[in-house]
């Protein structure tokens, strides 16, 4: 028995999510054939990749990644609905997706921590780590009622990165710090200027680190060091540019925010 292609009212009702466009009733007819001959092009595909992995195996399987169990998936959101009296495919389908994505995001978090260790194990402190790094406020509201301890976001941020920053741990300062969020532009050259200072403080240091060198200019360096080591350097920065983007109106931190600060002020 052949199976019938997509009707065209569901892949008109499928594409009302990616568009807010009319469609005509022949891009509707188009659409199907399309994405029935991509199917002509994917399943075969995956059908060769699949038994190149198990010869043996009898159903065709998504070859490319491990997935969630779909039976035991299915299971727990049943478990968890009240509303409604059950979970149809297209609901696990989704579960499925974002507990995938959820668990790659933890791993990729923890994965950042251990390397801070310098260990190649990920260890439950990681995953702390991980969790403290994807945990974002409710709402603007809620953010600007938040309390920050004293030296709470310093030492929070410090202790994962051990001095030295990361994609994931800077925007973690700058949500607790700046209050805002900040662009990939604006990540990045923070993170340069942040690796150029403290290159030209250890350079400094290690110059002056002969006893017979002036022991004032060492112990200043020293304590420029210290600001970096516990992020004291960035959050200044931080503070700045997020003035700088609120004196614009913008509501996240830009890399001309960033250009706009001094980038070499030691603390």
């Amino acid at each position: 028995m052949v199976a019938k292609p997509y009707s065209a009212s569901h892949i008109a009702a499928v594409s009302s999510h990616y568009t807010t466009m009319r469609l005509s009733g022949a891009v509707k007819e188009r659409l199907v054939e399309l994405l029935c001959e991509e199917l002509d092009r994917l399943v075969p595909q995956m059908e060769q990749e699949t038994l190149s992995q198990d010869p043996e195996r009898k159903t065709l399987d998504d070859p490319k990644r491990s997935r969630l169990n779909y039976n035991r998936t299915r299971e727990l959101m049943i478990d968890r609905i009240d509303g409604v009296e059950s979970v149809g495919s297209a609901a696990v389908q989704a579960g499925i997706e974002h507990t995938e994505a959820h668990l790659a995001a933890l791993l990729r978090n923890a994965s950042e921590a251990a390397e801070r260790d310098r260990v190649a194990t990920i260890k439950p402190r990681h995953l702390d780590r991980a969790l403290l790094n994807m945990r974002k406020p409710d709402s603007d509201e809620e953010e600007d009622e938040t309390v920050v301890p004293e030296g709470g976001a310093n030492d929070f941020v410090a202790s994962q990165s051990g001095g030295m920053l990361t994609p994931t741990s800077l925007l973690a300062l700058a949500r607790s710090v700046a209050r805002m969020a900040v662009t990939k532009d604006a990540l990045d050259e923070l993170l340069d200027m942040y690796s150029e200072v403290f290159e030209d403080l250890e350079d400094d240091i290690r110059n002056h680190a002969q006893l017979g060198n002036n022991p004032v200019h060492f112990i200043e360096s020293i304590n420029s060091m210290r600001g970096m080591m516990t992020l004291g350097w960035m959050r200044s920065r931080l503070i700045k540019a997020a003035e700088h983007a609120s004196g614009r109106g913008a509501r996240s931190i830009e890399l001309q925010d960033v250009v706009n600060i001094t980038a070499h002020t030691s603390e």
